[in-house]
């Protein structure tokens, strides 16, 4: 398993894209996804949402459990993914392509977020 470099990563196995034009992408880790099991049911935030780096913003059911999903950032929602929503299964297949969760303006990053070595070094991945 093989965390890209170009993410940084939370402690609630969530990862951050580079903020781009003020927005950041958000998903989880497939360190997460293989913990979850297959992924059956997205609760995402919805556009225009504020999330709170550290709080709860929606939820992610599998067929062994239900997640909290936490926000790595604050800000406000831009975009949630429907494909997700449509097909939960890409969280699993694709965590760090196509089973992004949602978009995020970012309006303040935490510190504490990691690099993929850090994260991976933490993860036990």
């Amino acid at each position: 398993m093989s965390n890209p470099q170009q993410l940084r990563y939370s402690k609630e196995h969530e990862w951050l894209s580079a903020v781009e034009d003020g927005v950041a992408t958000i998903g989880i880790t497939e360190y997460a996804a293989n913990a979850l099991g297959d992924v059956v049911y997205a609760q995402l935030p919805e556009v225009g949402d504020t999330v709170t780096a550290g709080e709860t913003c929606g939820e992610l059911e599998s067929t062994k459990s239900v997640s909290d999903l936490y926000s790595p950032v604050t800000g406000e929602i831009t975009a949630a993914n429907q494909d997700v929503v449509d097909d939960p299964s890409l969280v699993n297949s694709a965590p760090f392509e196509g089973g992004w969760l949602f978009k995020v303006r970012v309006a303040q990053e935490p510190g504490d977020l990691l690099s993929a070595d850090e994260y991976t070094a933490f993860s036990g991945n």
